[in-house]
Parts: C-alpha cells; structure tokens; sequence
C-alpha cells in the first residue's frame, strides 16, 4: 500500500492527531505542506484544491483525498494493521466517535480558539498577549477541562482501558494547554487529567509527535 501523507503544519493539534495516529499503528507516512514533494502554500489555489475550506489535514493516499481528522484516523485504522485505535464493540465504537466530536468541535474552540491562540499568535498592541482576552477564556476553558475529568472518571484512556481516535485528538491540544502560564489556572497539578496528560506524553507516539515545533 501507498505511503500516506499528511498535508498540514506539524504545530496543528489536528495533523498532530493524525501524525499520532500513524504512530501507533506503525504506520509510515510523510507530513508537511506538500503534495508530490512540491510546497503548496497555505490558502493557495493548490490548498483549495486539497481542502474546500482552506483547512488541514489533508489525507493525500495514492488518488484519495479526505479531510477531517476523525475521518481521516478512522480510514487509516481501518485500511492498516497495527493497534486497534476504534472498539469493536458498536456502542462503544458510537462513544469515540461521540467524544472526537466533542473534542473536535467544543474543546478545541475552547481552549484553543478561545485560549491557546491568544498565546501562539498574540494581536495585541506591539504583539502583546490580549490578558483581557484570556480573563475572558478562562470561565470556559475550565468548564470544559471539569468535563473532561468527568469523561475521564478513573480510566486510564480518555473513552475507557485502551487508547482510541478521541486520545489521538485530545492529546495535542492538552499537551499545548500544560505549557501555558495559566496552565494552573485551569488544571490543578494533583488532578486525574493531569496525570492521564503525563501518561499520554510518554508513549513513544507521543514522544515522536508532540516534541515537533
């Protein structure tokens, strides 16, 4: 089978997930702004041609093309042996499914729309970090990581005993939030999520994918 590529930035928590996702299945696959070893510039014609809305990651597999990270994931885990990243269990495989959505759309426009941005690409005066704008974030961010300890509970994965698609999209997004300064305005040092944070970073996936800058 062809090797995968992946279109996008490795910084994105979106190509990171799928970068991810590649790792724990043994997956070899190729990442970056190209297509046939060519740069495609980002919200360019070419890019358009990749994404109807400009967006990444892209999925370039032989002459398919699919976005939306889930999507994409759940293509490789099926197509490609390695580690299971889905339950076979239907009602189980219908809660990852529900929780990469949740991720996808709530969590991230959380925290890194509403958060993370504001500290990876600063618009105030002089490019100053808009406090005003965090002070503003923080409300949701912690309504939306009090969810995630719920969802957690005592597990060690974030859908239950066993890494899914939802670790792969969750993972780069709370790997950015713990390196901020108001990391612990948001999520306490001694918490459960926490420490499924540390656990997720010291797999070796992990450990291949998260240390990109």
């Amino acid at each position: 089978m062809e090797q995968p590529h992946i279109f996008g930035p490795t910084f994105s928590t979106f190509v990171r997930s799928v970068m991810l996702c590649c790792e724990e299945k043994g997956i070899d696959y190729s990442v970056g702004l190209t297509l046939n070893g060519e740069e495609v510039p980002f919200k360019s014609e070419g890019h358009f041609g990749l994404h109807p809305y400009g967006k990444v990651p892209v999925l370039v597999l032989g002459e398919h093309r699919l976005f939306e990270s889930a999507s994409i994931c759940r293509y490789l885990d099926e197509i490609f042996p390695g580690a299971d990243l889905q339950p076979s269990d239907p009602w189980q495989r219908a809660r990852v499914d529900q929780l990469c959505a949740e991720v996808s759309g709530y969590v991230y426009q959380a925290l890194v729309v509403g958060l993370l941005l504001e500290f990876a690409f600063p618009k105030g005066e002089g490019g100053a970090v808009r406090l005003d704008k965090v002070e503003q974030a923080l409300p949701e961010a912690v309504r939306i990581i009090e969810r995630l300890e719920d969802v957690l509970g005592g597990n060690a994965f974030i859908a239950g005993n066993s890494y899914t698609i939802a670790d792969a999209l969750l993972i780069p997004i709370l790997d950015y939030l713990v390196r901020l300064p108001v990391a612990d305005r948001v999520l306490s040092a001694d918490s459960g999520l926490r420490r499924y944070i540390q656990r997720i970073q010291s797999r070796p996936a992990s450990q291949s994918v998260l240390t990109h800058r």
